[in-house]
């Protein structure tokens, strides 16, 4: 085979490969109604915010759904509404804003394994750690692959604690028919440029419970329901109206771009499968998965290379690769206090952070670059020996 890059190869590609790039609708289809807004003069949390809401709604089959600025402040705001005191169970194989919102509203976060194969939250282990200081659990859809959201549900219910979920990843997900986006006391999802459904920045919290959903609404105003008269701790978190247009229109195309995204991930697990040493998220057939990430998991004694090696040698074929999620928050400096709780209970945590290589996905990306790619960690593979010396 050709040599690879690092070992003085011709690049897979002239120039850098993004590891994500947003899936948008054509401009016209939001012209007329950004030209509407912009001579409105009401650019911020008005009718499109509304619309976008309801549109949301419709499609997630949810009673409530709640704009806000970010995923990361409706994760704030949710614990906020909530009222929670005490501590709170989460993996620490997730996104900073996921323990950040914890934080922030003075609760402490109790880190739990994860599944050695999914990579997502371990229930049995939710379970055992439940003490009478917790008071909630957030479950994380890692990857857009969703949690065992039902077995979250029973516990939470048997221990009277409250659940809700760091769907980030996870607009148009499905457990069975029920779409992630309806199940526990809220479920918060971004709407940033990484993810399926893009609103430019933006989040959106969907629930049931008919207060929750009066209390994120005035919490997204800094508590004012209008009286201006506070009566919740708030934040500047509403959501500008360009935004919900492009979420509007953006929401229309989320079937579409899962679909194309697990086409490309099906081309990928074919053509790497064969590879010692790699290995991919396990996933529940019952489920559907938005594939927001493409994750391989580098077994460095099998594969020949460990998982930063291969990293550099996919930088010199201008392909861009990210260590989603390392180190873990358990381990990154404003957690430090937790490390020495922590670390021998989170085995599977580490391992799999120290492992795990997330390569280039999006539903702009072509079957040949995805080709391109595979092949370029082949050629990398057949020729581990010299770059391992490399």
């Amino acid at each position: 085979m050709d040599k690879p890059a690092i070992l003085g190869g011709e690049p897979a590609f002239k120039e850098l490969l993004p590891i994500t790039r947003p899936y948008l609708p054509p401009y016209e289809r939001i012209d007329s109604r950004a030209r509407e807004m912009i001579s409105s003069g009401l650019v911020t949390n008005d009718k499109y915010v509304r619309q976008f809401e309801e549109s949301a709604k419709n499609y997630l089959g949810s009673r409530h759904c709640v704009a806000v600025s970010s995923c990361t402040s409706g994760l704030i705001l949710s614990q906020k509404a909530m009222k929670l005191e005490g501590e709170v169970i989460l993996p620490s194989f997730t996104f900073f804003a996921t323990g950040h919102s914890i934080l922030w509203n003075s609760l402490k976060p109790v880190f739990v394994d994860i599944d050695p194969e999914t990579y997502l939250l371990d229930p049995e282990l939710v379970n055992n750690a439940i003490t009478d200081k917790t008071c909630a659990i957030l479950p994380v859809h890692t990857f857009g692959c969703p949690a065992r959201a039902t077995e979250f549900e029973e516990i939470a219910e048997d221990h009277k604690l409250r659940l809700f979920f760091d769907a980030a990843h996870a607009f148009g997900a499905k457990i069975g028919k029920r779409h992630v986006g309806t199940f526990g006391d809220v479920e918060v999802f971004s709407c940033s440029p990484t993810k399926l459904m893009v609103t430019g920045e933006g989040g959106i919290c969907s629930t049931k419970d008919d207060e929750l959903k009066r209390r994120l609404s005035i919490g997204r105003n800094y508590g004012d329901d209008g009286s201006y008269d506070c009566e919740l701790l708030g934040l500047n978190a509403r959501m500008a109206e360009f935004n919900a247009i492009l979420g509007a229109e953006t929401i229309k195309i989320t079937d579409e771009n899962i679909e194309r995204r697990h086409h490309l991930y099906e081309i990928y697990v074919r053509e790497l499968s064969k590879l010692p040493g790699i290995k991919f998220q396990k996933i529940d057939p019952n489920l559907r998965v938005t594939h927001k990430d493409m994750p391989l998991y580098i077994n460095p004694v099998e594969f020949g290379l460990d998982r930063n090696q291969l990293q550099k040698a996919l930088e010199r074929e201008n392909i861009m690769t990210k260590k989603y999620f390392y180190p873990p928050l358990h381990r990154q400096i404003l957690y430090k206090e937790y490390f020495g709780k922590f670390d021998e209970k989170l085995p599977e945590t580490n391992r799999v952070s120290e492992n795990i290589l997330s390569i280039p996905l999006y539903s702009g990306l072509s079957e040949a670059d995805v080709l391109a790619v595979s092949n370029a960690i082949k050629r990398i593979y057949e020729n581990r020996e010299l770059v391992h010396i490399r």
